[in-house]
């Protein structure tokens, strides 16, 4: 019974820090503006080009990577609780 609980504290951590590097990670990237910048002709230069594959592409492997950790940490709270 004790290591239920021991497990079920250190996956709710996780789930929380997960929760929260998420949201923070989400929060720091760029919105899609490739339509406004196209209409204004800000769209193709050369430093907003190099910015999206750089800081843009590193946020969105980040992202994937939290979302993978979360889904793993979900599914795990609920395995504890329906088969321990």
């Amino acid at each position: 019974m004790e290591v239920k609980v021991i497990i079920e504290f250190i996956l709710g951590a996780l789930l929380m820090i997960f929760a929260i590097a998420l949201v923070v990670v989400i929060m720091l990237q760029e919105g899609n503006t490739q339509g406004l910048g196209t209409i204004t002709g800000g769209a193709d230069t050369f430093l907003s080009k190099n910015k999206a594959r750089s800081l843009d592409a590193f946020l969105a492997r980040w992202t994937k990577l939290f979302v993978v950790g979360f889904v793993i940490a979900v599914l795990g709270m609920n395995a504890i609780e329906h088969f321990m």
